[in-house]
């Protein structure tokens, strides 16, 4: 793999889905099984070959730039990262044209609020020009589905299917082997004004790239999560501490606590005379007294008090106490009873 890939990412757009977490933080930046999602999205790429040399291409919104690139800087040094702006909220395929300086050659394209477990390894000898990773699932109607011919070659996206016979969800990862036949789809994408609810979707683009006679291939995925809302990112949560993303933890530091794996807490965290588990998540810094938490993400900094929490996401730096349920606060948030 002699030319560098480049690994295109979008992240613009609203997170209304995440609210109140996006109020103050990108999506990609949000707490989880003690990383942030942004770090298990790059976590993918680790068996992609040669993924040194790669170069990334971050797509953002025009307010959350900074985060972002501060983090970059801060976590990934070495990572070579080019920064692109969204300015108008249209779409899929848009976001992918405001990055055509650099849709040149090998690329892939993900988005920001899917993960996989797969190995990428194979990539060093793909032939086909390009594949689409794909999942079945038990209803693919919130979802884009491939038609797949016999030789399991795409014929087909659809988005969002009325139906479900087809329940071959592509999972929104993407490798295309020469990134300018992509953007000439989607140049003639826009010129048909193929939109749905007023944007413009990448699977409408790939299936003009089919009409051009580009061959498509499908990858199964070993698994699909999602970050995308609070009750996927606490699933995911879930699944990334039972295999293998958790921590090793010392209750004989701490103050009669009882610890149910699997967990992830960060060696900063104090916490005594609580109960903390199953698949709790705590972050930097955070304090825990008097309370018992379980199924719960919390953020860096927070202080929670005399309180039951579960199924329940906690930003950063929010104080809690007295409470009992579940709760989904956002960043320097204050719940006392």
């Amino acid at each position: 793999m002699s030319e560098p890939i480049k690994i295109i990412i979008p992240m613009a757009g609203y997170g209304s889905r995440m609210r109140p977490h996006t109020w103050s933080k990108p999506k990609p930046l949000i707490p989880l099984a003690g990383k942030r999602v942004l770090d298990h999205l790059l976590a993918m790429f680790n068996t992609l070959p040669d993924v040194e040399q790669a170069r990334f291409v971050f797509i953002l919104s025009p307010n959350q730039g900074d985060l972002i690139q501060k983090y970059m800087a801060r976590r990934y040094p070495h990572c070579k990262v080019d920064y692109v702006i969204q300015q108008e909220m249209r779409g899929q395929s848009d976001a992918l044209w405001q990055a055509r300086a650099f849709l040149k050659g090998r690329m892939i394209m993900v988005f920001s609020d899917t993960l996989i477990e797969s190995s990428l390894a194979f990539m060093a000898n793909e032939e086909a020009e390009a594949v689409a990773w794909v999942k079945a699932v038990p209803d693919p109607r919130r979802f884009g589905v491939a038609e797949v011919s016999a030789g399991r070659w795409v014929t087909r996206l659809i988005e969002k299917p009325r139906d479900v016979d087809n329940n071959l969800a592509v999972v929104g990862f993407y490798y295309f082997k020469e990134g300018e036949k992509l953007l000439a789809a989607i140049a003639e994408q826009v010129r048909r004004n193929d939109v749905l609810k007023g944007e413009f979707y990448l699977t409408g683009a790939i299936n003009i790239l089919l009409e051009m006679g580009v061959k498509m291939r499908i990858e199964n995925v070993n698994h699909w999560l999602d970050a995308g809302t609070p009750d996927a990112l606490l699933e995911t949560n879930r699944f990334f501490l039972e295999h293998g993303r958790q921590s090793a933890v010392r209750e004989n530091d701490m103050e009669d606590v009882i610890i149910r794996p699997p967990v992830s807490i960060h060696p900063s965290a104090r916490i005594s005379v609580s109960t903390i588990g199953p698949h709790v998540s705590v972050g930097e810094g955070t304090i825990i007294e008097g309370s018992e938490i379980r199924d719960t993400i919390i953020g860096d900094n927070s202080h929670i008090t005399d309180s039951h929490l579960s199924a329940s996401i906690i930003g950063d730096m929010v104080e809690i106490s007295g409470l009992s349920g579940k709760f989904n606060l956002g960043d320097n948030s204050t719940a006392v009873q």
